[in-house]
């Protein structure tokens, strides 16, 4: 007797969810007027602060621990008798923590995608709905209405915990925060790359070249000194070569991060990593580049073949 062939597994409804939640534009005017409000916002020089450059990477996923520690442990301390003064301390502090955590939340969403925005919608109102829920069971603990306390408070953990649900599928299903100029030093192979003739940069303006199909930013300046960068905003990956030039950075026409030329350092935000750069050499007037830190230095890798995995 045959078996009857297996039916492939059917598509995970969540994630179903979560894909026609990108597509939906019901909400894209709500979307573009806090758009706009938070970027009218006058932050100064603390937006890049928020964004998390001085960090590295975004700063939000920081922030976030110290409420969803305090909401957390409070929950414990709720499943066992006489804790309530602790418990009160500790969804106190959660709430007051979720202030900063949020502006920083909301800094960084400005910049997105619109499907990375419209998700990003629904999660900053499940971590709203959450505060409120905390604040009623802050509000019930002080009044001494204990079990209506801890109700709320389990009510606010399951808000953070759709919350946390979505902001996962914004860092990890739709790359908001991720590094997108990652990947290049690890598919540039070694050595050096003819990417033209001198004479084909004209001086000032950004061109986009391939090294080893990677795009690549070539500048020559008006002294005829030459720089290239990988071509793709570590920010969203945003095309550089579009953009402008200036003051020796290049500035992405997406979301307006700049990165010095000469080394790829990202100067101001939203982008919180460095562009990878080029060394730079010129061979019978051709220009060839090498990526920085090959040959002394962090040795680069070896592109992997076909050969080599089996």
């Amino acid at each position: 007797m045959s078996e009857s062939p297996r039916r492939p597994p059917g598509r995970n409804r969540v994630l179903s969810l979560l894909d026609r939640l990108e597509r939906e534009p019901a909400a894209d005017k709500v979307i573009e007027v806090l758009r706009s409000g938070v970027r009218a916002l006058p932050l100064g020089r603390g937006r890049d602060v928020l964004h998390g450059r001085w960090l590295g990477h975004p700063l939000h996923p920081l922030m976030v621990q110290v409420p969803i520690g305090s909401w957390m442990s409070a929950a414990v301390l709720d499943l066992r008798p006489g804790r309530s003064r602790e418990s009160r301390v500790l969804v106190g502090l959660g709430l007051v923590a979720a202030a900063p955590a949020a502006l920083a939340g909301w800094v960084d969403w400005a910049e997105l995608h619109r499907q990375q925005q419209r998700v990003g919608l629904v999660h900053a109102l499940s971590n709203i709905a959450a505060v409120g829920l905390y604040a009623t069971s802050l509000s019930r603990r002080v009044r001494g209405r204990e079990a209506a306390g801890r109700a709320y408070g389990f009510l606010g953990l399951t808000a953070v915990g759709v919350g946390g649900m979505l902001g996962g599928h914004l860092a990890y299903r739709q790359a908001s925060g991720a590094n997108h100029a990652e990947e290049v030093p690890h598919v540039v192979s070694e050595g050096w790359h003819r990417v033209g003739a001198v004479a084909d940069f004209p001086a000032g303006e950004p061109v986009r070249r391939s090294v080893d199909d990677v795009p690549v930013l070539v500048v020559r300046e008006p002294g005829g000194q030459v720089h290239a960068l990988a071509e793709r905003c570590s920010h969203l990956a945003g095309p550089l070569a579009e953009g402008t030039v200036a003051d020796g950075c290049v500035r992405c026409p997406w979301h307006g991060s700049a990165f010095r030329l000469s080394d790829g350092w990202n100067v101001s935000g939203p982008a919180t990593a460095p562009q990878p750069s080029f060394e730079i050499r010129i061979v019978d007037g051709y220009v060839e580049v090498r990526l920085r830190h090959q040959d002394g230095g962090r040795p680069a890798r070896k592109r992997m073949t076909h050969t080599a995995r089996r």
